[in-house]
């Protein structure tokens, strides 16, 4: 099975930036895709960032252009850099993987932006 692990959150002001990581063990799967996503108190969840297998990538309207997501594969890691940071990025974020078998979710790790 896969286990996934999120790292890189934390406290940062409106303008910064952040950059954090998805560990992933388990590469023996193939993954269709990897994504990031995000929750904040009283909403539904929602897709930020996604990587498919082919390499092709697609954001959120609201992060388009501050946001990237890459992969390192020898690392087993999907990075979410984040640059341009608004306070409506404050939200619990998490990493999904999805494989022929199932869809796998790492604990999730807390990014607050203040203004």
């Amino acid at each position: 099975q896969v286990q996934l692990v999120e790292s890189g959150g934390g406290l940062v002001q409106a303008g910064g930036s952040l950059r954090l990581a998805c560990g992933a063990s388990g590469s023996a799967f193939r993954f269709n895709f990897m994504a990031w996503y995000r929750q904040s108190p009283g909403k539904q969840r929602e897709l930020v960032a996604i990587l498919a297998s082919d390499g092709s990538t697609n954001y959120a309207d609201s992060v388009k252009g501050r946001f990237t997501i890459s992969r390192d594969n020898a690392k087993n890691t999907v990075y979410l850099q984040m640059n341009s940071l608004k306070p409506e990025d404050t939200a619990v974020y998490y990493c999904k993987a999805r494989t022929r078998l199932d869809d796998y979710w790492g604990q999730g790790t807390q990014v607050t932006v203040s203004s």
